[in-house]
């Protein structure tokens, strides 16, 4: 039994340390990108063109710019040139949380909200 428990730890070990969270982020700061979330049964997809301090969305036609202010490689605000009102003022803090070739996941909220969304984006192009 006690054989069994040390190979059984082994194996939970080994296959704890082959795992690895890439992180590339500087292959996701610039670029053309498309996320796309399903909500209440129907696809939405935004489209956007971030370079290194701009970011321009669109999303069912719309088209928004924001400022965009690193924080790091892998961390990012996006502020509202032109909001509306003022809860359209509010920045938003993006951070990767891992990436592939030619994705990354990430998570998201608005400054000032604890709430946290998740998301992946896709690389269309580079800028």
């Amino acid at each position: 039994m006690r054989s069994f428990t040390i190979i059984f730890l082994a194996i939970i070990f080994t296959s704890c340390s082959n795992y690895t969270n890439t992180r590339d982020c500087d292959d996701f700061r610039t670029g053309t990108f498309v996320w796309e979330q399903e909500s209440g049964g129907k696809l939405l997809k935004t489209t956007f063109e971030r370079t290194e301090d701009l970011q321009i969305e669109t999303f069912e036609g719309v088209v928004d710019t924001s400022r965009v202010e690193w924080i790091n490689a892998c961390e990012w605000r996006i502020i509202p040139i032109n909001p509306k009102t003022n809860a359209e003022s509010r920045a938003y803090l993006f951070k990767i949380l891992n990436t592939t070739d030619d994705s990354y996941s990430f998570e998201f909220k608005q400054s000032g909200r604890d709430q946290i969304y998740y998301g992946t984006a896709t690389k269309l192009s580079d800028e």
